[in-house]
């Protein structure tokens, strides 16, 4: 992908936690990767070693710090942009659990009491999606709701579109161009 026309942008889901296998909504609680985590992160390194980045940038939550770590990007610059959606009140809950008392409920559609809205997840990624146009290839490590928007954003899409966009911990998606429009390249690899 070297005579890729425009900026490409790998994006990383940090490795199982045990909230992710459980799918508990985690924003802001720091949980450690599982072990089954380390090992997928670690099963990361021989597919990105090959690839030259001129931008590595990691949230600072340590279970996407530690992915990066493992994939062989220790050195990944913290960038506070990339973390998660902050679910507020739904921190470590359940969508099922959330939506005894809000039926229909998706971070994509309604509030998250205590929480940001899509519109402040959609800010932060903006920032993202400008600093890396700036570079070759830039790839980071970061969460499941945030990546998901920041891909909706790269594709000049509003937040919400990142619902189409179903992403699992330890892959890797490409973000480019063709000719002069952003694009996936590849998804949920």
């Amino acid at each position: 992908m070297s005579d890729a026309p425009g900026p490409e942008l790998w994006v990383v889901r940090h490795g199982e936690t045990e909230w992710s296998r459980d799918g508990k909504h985690t924003s802001t609680t720091d949980l450690p990767l599982t072990d089954v985590g380390e090992e997928a992160a670690t099963s990361l390194a021989p597919r990105l070693a090959d690839v030259e980045f001129d931008l590595v940038l990691t949230s600072p939550r340590r279970r996407a710090r530690r992915t990066a770590e493992l994939a062989g990007f220790a050195d990944a610059q913290v960038d506070d942009d990339l973390v998660e959606w902050a679910y507020g009140d739904y921190e470590g809950i359940t969508t099922a659990e959330i939506r005894e008392t809000a039926p229909g409920w998706t971070v994509w559609t309604h509030p998250s009491p205590g929480g940001e809205s899509a519109g402040d997840v959609s800010a932060r990624q903006d920032r993202v999606v400008k600093r890396v146009r700036d570079h070759r290839r830039t790839l980071v490590f970061g969460h499941g709701h945030s990546l998901r928007v920041l891909t909706a954003r790269w594709l000049e899409q509003p937040a919400d579109e990142g619902r189409f966009f179903r992403l699992d911990t330890s892959t890797v998606s490409v973000l480019g161009f063709e000719r002069e429009t952003p694009v996936l390249l590849r998804w949920n690899s």
